[in-house]
């Protein structure tokens, strides 16, 4: 099998595959609809409406993560996600009655935008620590990147079909569309077998989530990871604001906003493929990514049409999934495994916590001068999170001149860490990077 899709050889990977491809179908669709219920039906294109709803739905996560880590490690991933999926499908048949209805109201949304956040709180970091459940260490960076091509395949098709669906049978049976592709997701997860997923570490330690954030303390490279995905998650990833406001700037309806956010995914797509060929997650790799983050977005500001403004658009996309899934997959290579769930709950925290900061910002900012000033904003975010890397990296020590070639650099990496217990508070960078892994038989 190619060496990009490797994980496919395990079973449960390929059922989990299936299953969250359909299902991101649906949720982006939704998302697609819900954006566009709050900006055109329960606002008057109210970008700061719309910043609002996001901060309700991601900022959970932030303020839930010392309980969602600390569930993440201790109880049945799996079990979990049979619970929030099932919660998940339940909130959008719910919002589907009252659009259908025609009863939904702002405030009614911002109450069910944070129910979507509280559920996807618990989901998200179980959800990432079951991808390295069910493959080999040695495949689990290839796990973690063909998971974020399946995100981004879905995000391809999910938000064009939204918007058509939009215009042709309304907002409403959008939410019933997705409440069905749910039920893909719970199949899969019925039909894994159990037996074949690796052995948990289980946590000695009763720290929590104190626990998991002395262990990133003590390590710099996590520090920086951590950092310069919070500089873009805040400022740059807005592209439901960005998105939707500029398809009204250039005259066009749901549909056109659909169609920028599918193009938005075509390089999305390509970078989560190119991150699956890794054998491996760098930090050098996530360093550049955020560099050319930040130029394309300065660059999309400039484009005077549509569809330039599209074409700018994969780039954008692509250097955005380059970035997030290296930085998942060097988290969870490089993780204590018996802290792995506490330290992705940090990650997601930070991923998705860092959108109630940035959004209402950018929608303030899109309200006040326009879409582009905001998109700035986001790519000026990108260029100093890239500047923050590569001060790291030259005053880490680990940046060093090749044994090969005196006019070519190296970077120290951390090797990826398997089964072993390591102390979360003596760990340190020089003890990750010396440290070999002990491999884990796959599964028959």
């Amino acid at each position: 099998m190619s060496s990009m899709f490797r994980s496919f050889s395990t079973f449960n990977y390929r059922i989990w595959f299936l299953g969250a491809l359909v299902s991101n179908v649906g949720s982006w669709m939704q998302a697609t609809a819900q954006d566009w219920v709050v900006l055109t039906e329960l606002t008057n294109n109210d970008a700061t409406a719309m910043g609002v709803t996001m901060a309700l739905q991601f900022g959970p996560p932030l303020v839930l993560v010392s309980a969602t880590g600390w569930v993440a490690d201790r109880f049945d991933r799996r079990k979990i996600l049979l619970i929030t999926q099932s919660v998940l499908l339940l909130l959008a048949l719910g919002v589907a009655a009252l659009l259908l209805t025609g009863v939904m109201t702002l405030p009614l949304m911002f109450c069910f935008a944070l129910a979507f956040g509280v559920t996807n709180a618990f989901d998200a970091p179980a959800r990432q620590a079951f991808v390295s459940d069910m493959v080999t260490l040695e495949d689990a960076s290839n796990a973690v990147a063909l998971n974020s091509a399946s995100f981004n395949m879905a995000r391809l098709i999910g938000p064009a079909v939204g918007g058509l669906l939009i215009v042709a049978v309304g907002t409403g049976w959008v939410f019933v569309i997705n409440a069905a592709t749910f039920l893909a997701m719970l199949l899969a997860l019925v039909m894994i077998r159990a037996g074949e997923l690796l052995p948990r570490v289980k946590s000695t330690g009763r720290g929590g989530l104190a626990e998991g954030f002395r262990y990133v303390w003590g390590r710099s490279d996590l520090k920086v990871t951590f950092l310069m995905v919070f500089l873009i998650g805040a400022f740059g990833m807005n592209f439901p604001i960005f998105a939707s406001t500029m398809a009204i700037e250039f005259g066009r309806d749901a549909d056109g906003y659909g169609v920028l956010s599918s193009v938005l995914a075509i390089g999305s797509l390509a970078g989560a493929l190119l991150a699956a060929r890794r054998e491996r997650a760098r930090i050098r790799v996530l360093v550049i990514a955020a560099g050319g983050f930040g130029v394309a977005s300065v660059v999309s500001t400039w484009m005077p049409s549509y569809w330039s403004y599209a074409a700018v658009l994969i780039f954008v996309g692509f250097a955005t999934v380059s970035m997030l899934t290296t930085a998942n997959g060097y988290v969870q290579t490089t993780t204590d495994p018996a802290l792995r769930g506490r330290v992705l709950a940090l990650y997601m925290a930070v991923v998705m916590g860092s959108t109630p900061i940035g959004a209402p910002i950018a929608g303030w900012i899109t309200d006040v001068a326009g879409p582009r000033a905001a998109i700035l904003v986001g790519g000026i975010a990108g260029l100093v999170a890239m500047a923050v890397g590569v001060t790291w990296m030259l005053s880490s020590g680990r940046l060093r001149r090749s044994e090969h070639s005196r006019f070519r650099l190296t970077l120290d990496e951390t090797r990826p860490i398997s089964v072993m217990r390591v102390d979360p508070v003596e760990f340190s960078d020089e003890v990750a990077a010396a440290t070999t892994p002990i491999r884990i038989p796959r599964s028959n």
